[in-house]
């Protein structure tokens, strides 16, 4: 089960560490870190699919989207090409919703496996490469577009940015797009609060250091306002996609610089560190699922990791 990256630990897991007696109830005593799946060259993009009881993650420079079993643990190609997809999530309707770094589009997979095209290009120009995206309960679209996936060849195509950095929503009823925020310096991941009164993004070209933004959302749902520094990352520190629990706690994908920083950190409502998993890689990106939505799923670098949390995910994030 931990392919090969260790002996079975001893409980509880010293990779999982309290820093503020407020993580204490999120530990499970037997419950460890597992490595469920290693051979990517960087894991990104985790989405739970509870209906076929299967994780998907895409491994962007090999241009595929890789699939998880949970009752069998067997791993196989769910798409190749995939466009250089990067993040996921799915619809209200179940669908699974897609950036492609290649395409440089939001496409959303059909029941029967076609793919639409849900918004490629803003006012003529084309996206650079969207990153990470959510859904709302009302059925919008909420997505990042920085243009880290066409400054090489590694991860996409290389080619010279037509549109600054911002944020986007494509509304659910209308298929209209709109940019929600065009202030952010690199913004990566995002996820709502448990009620979506608050959505944070992650600002990774932060000046001095990247950080955790966080907006107040319209009481129509269209819009944001009162940007705000929630987390300050600090020297080193590299939050790259993130989601929520139902107790408002953010469980971000971190790593980069030293070895020490490698895993997930996990934020209170109020944004004090609060806990962490350590990992032997850096961790881009994270999902809840399994039956209850109690397990974190977490794609660090080159391979997948989970851990049973006693919590849940916001359902539908």
């Amino acid at each position: 089960m931990t392919a090969g990256w260790r002996e079975h630990p001893r409980y509880p897991d010293l990779a999982i560490e309290t820093l503020d007696p407020r993580f204490d109830k999120y530990r499970l005593f037997s419950a460890a870190v597992e490595r469920l799946y290693t051979g990517c060259r960087w894991a990104e993009g985790p989405v739970w699919v509870g209906d076929g009881r299967y994780l998907l993650w895409s491994d962007i420079p090999n241009n595929r989207i890789l699939k998880w079993e949970e009752e069998t643990g067997q791993v196989s190609l769910y798409r190749k090409p995939s466009d250089h997809a990067n993040g996921h999530t799915r619809d209200r309707q179940g669908r699974l919703i897609t950036c492609e770094h290649g395409g440089r589009r939001i496409t959303r997979t059909e029941y029967d496996g076609r793919i639409t095209v849900l918004m490629d290009n803003w006012q003529g120009k084309r996206l650079n490469s969207p990153n990470d995206v959510v859904v709302k309960s009302d059925g919008s679209i909420w997505f990042t577009d920085p243009p880290f996936g066409i400054l090489g060849d590694y991860e996409g195509h290389k080619s010279e940015p037509e549109l600054g950095h911002a944020v986007y929503r494509i509304d659910g009823q209308t298929g209209q797009a709109s940019v929600v925020a065009d202030d952010v310096l690199g913004p990566n991941g995002l996820c709502f609060s448990p009620d979506e009164s608050i959505l944070y993004v992650v600002e990774s070209r932060g000046v001095p250091y990247r950080k955790i933004l966080a907006y107040d959302v319209s009481a129509d749902g269209s819009g944001i306002s009162g940007k705000r520094v929630h987390i300050d990352a600090g020297p080193g520190g590299t939050p790259d996609g993130m989601r929520c629990d139902i107790d408002g706690n953010l469980w971000c994908g971190w790593g980069m610089g030293t070895a020490a920083l490698d895993g997930v950190l996990v934020f209170a409502p109020d944004g004090t560190k609060i806990g962490r998993i350590a990992l032997p890689e850096r961790c881009a990106n994270v999902c809840f699922g399994g039956l209850k939505r109690n397990r974190l799923f977490m794609a660090a670098s080159q391979s997948i990791y989970a851990l049973y949390v006693n919590t849940q995910g916001v359902a539908g994030g």
